[in-house]
């Protein structure tokens, strides 16, 4: 009778769809919402409030966009330019790049014989993959991905700043800032709870973290709009 063996679940491939998912989801809300919050208190019309909503929405879209594909392209830049140099290295010396590896291995706790026959074994296989991975650091997990980063964070910043904006949009004037708040923050709490969850991590700490962030952000541009709002 054959074994049945249990799938793993791993939690680590998920970081960097979740990362850009997360950060992008969560910027749509605290800072729509807080644009909103902050005008919403310089006592202004409906109008002003929802125009500045969806500009908001438009701007922070194409900025999360840009900034995540210059990130993430500079960082596939570096491995690039780190994978060459490693490759230019096995070409030229590698004995001395086989040694190296071996004394990887041996740190990791391979007696010195056990060390040299795997690092002979992997780079017979895949020499750059073995260098890459046990040298460099470098996994399929963390393969950089700059137009899925772009598209994922613009489009979760969208979604996440649509729901202040609709909000917004469906409320009376009078109680625009309260109720773009409230909403808000309880987003915001599901949000921290989801992506904890997703990535194994404590879900009421996640929740309480984004939504005391969540609350000091709108706290802030409320107080400045008050302030501000009457002098423009």
């Amino acid at each position: 009778m054959r074994p049945h063996h249990r799938p793993e679940r791993h939690y680590a491939a998920r970081i960097g769809w979740l990362r850009a998912a997360v950060l992008g989801a969560n910027d749509g809300i605290v800072s729509t919402a807080s644009l909103l919050v902050g005008v919403a208190a310089a006592d202004v019309s409906h109008h002003t409030i929802l125009i500045a909503g969806i500009a908001g929405l438009v701007a922070g879209a194409m900025s999360m966009a840009a900034g995540e594909y210059i990130s993430v392209s500079s960082q596939a830049d570096t491995v690039k330019a780190d994978l060459e140099r490693e490759q230019q290295e096995l070409a030229t010396d590698e004995a001395f790049e086989r040694k190296e590896l071996a004394r990887i291995y041996v740190q990791r706790g391979l007696d010195p014989d056990l060390a040299e026959q795997v690092a002979a074994q992997l780079m017979a296989h895949d020499a750059l993959g073995a260098h890459a991975r046990d040298e460099l650091g470098l996994t399929d997990t963390q393969t950089a991905r700059p137009i899925q980063a772009a598209i994922t964070s613009a489009a979760t910043f969208t979604i996440g700043a649509a729901m202040p904006l609709v909000v917004a949009m469906l409320t009376p004037l009078s109680h625009v800032l309260m109720a773009v708040g409230i909403s808000s923050l309880l987003c915001l709490a599901l949000l921290g709870a989801v992506a904890a969850w997703a990535g194994g991590a404590n879900v009421l700490v996640g929740t309480i973290r984004v939504t005391v962030w969540g609350t000091l952000a709108m706290i802030v541009t409320a107080a400045v709009g008050a302030i501000i709002g009457p002098t423009v």
